[in-house]
């Protein structure tokens, strides 16, 4: 081939010739742009297929993890629950009002100590500031000096908070000045 000769483009438009010698012609512009139209609509198909099989995949994996966490928190739970089955079967009439005390006192600190391990705080804030987050005022007492002003005076009723959310809070007697 020398340089004055020339090869058309195969996109180039076809004669006679060419069709007649059985090669193909270029596809229509419409008929390309709705190929290619048909080709994103099943990438897209495809993609909120996959996008729908995520979000199930991802709530169910999210509510085994947290069956996973009540189970594991239950079975912390489970010899705290013993305790008091066996303290609720007891014969009154043998056993000292001191030793079912002691026995209470045991199954709280255990029951407090699971709880704890499982992220819950108890709120308990005698002789601290008043804080309107975590307290929850019921009444108020005269303070004896300004240095008491806002200061819890009595705990009614602890508080819980759970992993820094709030679950109760603590009810409290606050101090105030009035001088």
């Amino acid at each position: 081939m020398s340089e004055t000769d020339h090869v058309l483009p195969e996109t180039a438009a076809p004669d006679e010739d060419t069709e007649a010698s059985g090669e193909t012609t270029p596809e229509p512009l419409d008929e390309v742009v709705a190929r290619q139209l048909e080709e994103q609509k099943d990438k897209y198909l495809r993609l909120a297929a996959e996008f729908d099989n995520f979000r199930k995949r991802t709530a169910r994996e999210r509510q085994e993890a947290a069956q996973r966490g009540q189970a594991d928190m239950l079975r912390g739970l489970i010899d705290p629950l013993d305790d008091i089955g066996r303290f609720a079967h007891v014969d009154p009439a043998t056993t000292d009002a001191k030793t079912l005390v002691d026995g209470v006192a045991m199954v709280e600190k255990k029951l407090t100590k699971t709880l704890t391990g499982h992220g819950l705080d108890v709120i308990s804030p005698l002789n601290h500031p008043f804080d309107p987050e975590l307290h929850e005022a019921v009444m108020t007492e005269p303070a004896a000096s300004h240095d008491e002003d806002h200061m819890v005076a009595r705990v009614f009723q602890v508080g819980y908070v759970f992993n820094g959310q709030l679950l109760r809070p603590a009810r409290v007697v606050v101090k105030q000045w009035n001088g």
